[in-house]
C-alpha cells in the first residue's frame, strides 16, 4: 500500500538506506540497547534497528502505517501523539532516543524529553539543519534560544552529521541534519529553571526582565535586581545570557 506523507504532521519519510549506517555510528547502537523512535514512518529506521538492538518502542500518530509497522518483532507500537502520551512510562525503559523526527514538532519533542523521558541518556535524531544548530548555538548569536538553552543545560553534543534532501520522500524544501547528544545532570530545580527559560525568550526583543514580567514569572524590579546578583546589566535581554547562568537566576528568583 502506498502512503501519502501528510504535511500537516510534518511527514518526511525515510527512503534511503545509506543513512542508516551514519545513524548507527552516531547512536552508538549496542546489542542491550532500548530504543525509543517517534514518527517510524515506513519502518525503514525502525527494521534498521531491531537487527542491532533488543528492543525498540515505536510511537506513531498516522494509523494509516499500521500496515508497514505492525509485525516487526522486538517492537512495541504505541500509537498516538509522542508530546501527550506518558513517554515515562515506556517498559522497558528507552535508554536511547533515536528518530527520524516529523518536523512540526522536532523541537517540543526533544526539550520535553530531556526531563519527561529522564531514562534516555542519548540522543541520535533527524531534524532540520536550523532546528539542529539551534539546539547547540552560542549566546549572542541569532539562532540562540530557549531550546538552546535547555537542551545545553541537559546534555553535551557528540555528533553532527548534514543530510541530503534525497533521503527522504517527499524531499523536503529545507536542508537536515543528524546531531547526537548525550545527557548531563540536570540542574537543581530544572522545572523551574525551564520556566524562567521559556519566559525570558517569549518577547526576545524586550529586556529579559520586561520579557520576564509579561509572562507573569516576576516583577521587572525583581528581575533586575537578580541580574545585578549575577554581575550583569539590569536591562540585559536573554540572549546575552549563558545556559549555566539561568538556573542560577531562577534560584534568585524563587
Amino acid at each position: 500500500m502506498s502512503v501519502t506523507p501528510r504535511k500537516d504532521l510534518g511527514q518526511h519519510f525515510l527512503v534511503d538506506e545509506n543513512i542508516l549506517r551514519v545513524i548507527g555510528r552516531l547512536a552508538e547502537l549496542e546489542r542491550t540497547d532500548i530504543v525509543l523512535e517517534i514518527g517510524p514512518g515506513l519502518g525503514v529506521l525502525t527494521r534498521f534497528l531491531v537487527e542491532r538492538v533488543a528492543h525498540v518502542h515505536a510511537v506513531e500518530v498516522d494509523r494509516r502505517l499500521e500496515e508497514h509497522l505492525g509485525g516487526i518483532d522486538r517492537v512495541s507500537l504505541h500509537w498516538g501523539d509522542a508530546l501527550q502520551l506518558d513517554l515515562a512510562k515506556l517498559d522497558p525503559p528507552p535508554r536511547k532516543l533515536v528518530a527520524n523526527l516529523p518536523y512540526n514538532v522536532a523541537t517540543p519533542i526533544v526539550v520535553e524529553s530531556l526531563d519527561g523521558v529522564p531514562s534516555v541518556g542519548r540522543w541520535c535524531v533527524m531534524v532540520q539543519r536550523e532546528v539542529a544548530d539551534r539546539f547547540f548555538a552560542a549566546p549572542r548569536t541569532k539562532a540562540y534560544g530557549a531550546v538552546s538553552v535547555l537542551v545545553q543545560l541537559a546534555a553535551e553534543r557528540v555528533g553532527f552529521h548534514p543530510v541530503a534532501r534525497t533521503v527522504f520522500r517527499p524531499r523536503p524544501n529545507v536542508d537536515s541534519a543528524l546531531v547526537a547528544f548525550e545527557r548531563r545532570e540536570l540542574p537543581p530545580d530544572y522545572a523551574a529553571t525551564k520556566v524562567v527559560v521559556q519566559a525570558a525568550f517569549a518577547h526576545r526583543r524586550k529586556t529579559l526582565p520586561n520579557s520576564l514580567e509579561l509572562a507573569g514569572v516576576t516583577s521587572r524590579e525583581r528581575a533586575a535586581a537578580a541580574l545585578t546578583a549575577l554581575g550583569l546589566e539590569p536591562g540585559a535581554r536573554a540572549e546575552q545570557l549563558r545556559p549555566e547562568q539561568f538556573p542560577e537566576l531562577a534560584a534568585l528568583l524563587r
